[in-house]
């Protein structure tokens, strides 16, 4: 079923928008002027997350027992005192990078690197041990964050106890067992900025963002900081591949149930990190990854400087509506797979997340 609800989650606040005759209005502001860096949509007694770094005053966590009309502030992750000579960055939650919900239990993933879980519905945090104290966490490297960034959580559907995770940089990671255990799970991807001996290694890939197809759930799309890479064996291997006019960019969007389409926001690499010539397009593949199709219409194609982050892109229930939010405040939405696009009438700050719910 289609969405007609969807939050985008900005550097001045929290919008909320509605679907009304076929067009997304802005609903309600929260948080307004607070950069809001992630969002959990409400569940179906409309108990919803949402994330606020505010730089100074550090990171905090508010809940709402009401879909958003009204907050209060719960608490954060917090990470234990750091002992003595540690390696890596600073024990201290720089921001909530990801959100995700897994039966009754919430998972959290934070700069710097850390996964979180929460069984009281975010009122309580407690740290996944096994992950943090795995000694080839302190191998893990910043990327676009000074610290890793622990941005990707895929559940597996049919499996309450399994997880896979996405760090940057420190590649993809699977447990079967409910956080007890972890075992790495990049095989295939490639790090071009790694010398070539160690371009394979699983423990220093960038995967910018991993999604997971919901109804074939061995399927895995994800957009590495050096291309686009599919897994068919739930993470077991991956694969690498092409797309025009560029394979990097920062977001995916896996569709519920064809597990053969994906989205991509693509953008020129590494110093630029803008449309690729200044015009705003996103791909989509629907024969898993073999051909690529640019999706243009209605997205601006002339002086266009927008990029869309990780949390950037999102594909609704239905796998019918797209919504994107870019750095610059643009925020379009497609009501048929991506064919065509329309631009909210209105410039919002940076967006850094979209959700539908």
């Amino acid at each position: 079923m289609s969405n007609d609800r969807a939050w985008a989650a900005t550097r001045k606040g929290l919008f909320e928008l509605r679907r009304r005759n076929g067009s997304w209005q802005i609903e309600q502001l929260s948080f307004i002027a607070d950069p809001v860096s992630m969002l959990l949509p409400p569940d179906a007694s409309g108990r919803m997350l949402a994330a606020l770094n505010l730089g100074h005053f550090g990171a905090k966590v508010h809940a709402s027992d009401d879909a958003g009309q009204t907050w209060h502030e719960v608490a954060a992750p917090t990470f234990p005192p750091q002992p003595d000579g540690a390696e890596g960055p600073p024990w201290k939650l720089d921001h909530v990078f990801s959100l995700e919900r897994v039966g009754d239990a919430i998972w959290c993933g934070t700069v710097p690197g850390g996964l979180f879980v929460s069984q009281d519905r975010g009122e309580t945090w407690t740290l996944n041990e096994p992950l943090w104290a795995d000694p080839r966490r302190t191998q893990w490297m910043g990327g676009g964050n000074p610290a890793p960034a622990m941005h990707s959580i895929c559940p597996h559907p049919q499996r309450a106890d399994e997880l896979l995770v996405g760090v940057s940089c420190g590649g993809a990671w699977r447990t079967t067992d409910g956080g007890s255990s972890w075992a790495l799970s990049a095989k295939g991807m490639m790090a071009d900025y790694m010398p070539p001996e160690l371009a394979g290694d699983e423990n220093s890939q960038d995967p910018h963002l991993i999604a997971r197809c919901r109804s074939e759930p061995d399927v895995l799309w994800c957009q590495h900081h050096c291309g686009i890479f599919r897994s068919a064996d739930n993470g077991a291997t991956w694969a690498q591949l092409q797309a025009r006019p560029s394979s990097f960019g920062f977001a995916v969007a896996a569709h519920p149930h064809d597990p053969l389409t994906a989205w991509f926001a693509p953008a020129v690499k590494d110093m630029q990190r803008l449309p690729v010539d200044a015009a705003l397009c996103v791909t989509r593949t629907r024969d898993g990854g073999q051909t690529f199709e640019a999706l243009r219409d209605g997205l601006p194609q002339q002086h266009c400087y927008d990029l869309v982050f990780r949390h950037g892109l999102a594909v609704d229930d239905a796998g019918e509506q797209l919504m994107m939010g870019s750095t610059t405040g643009g925020l379009w939405s497609s009501s048929d797979a991506g064919d065509s696009w329309q631009m909210l009438p209105a410039r919002l700050p940076p967006v850094y997340a979209v959700k539908f719910g």
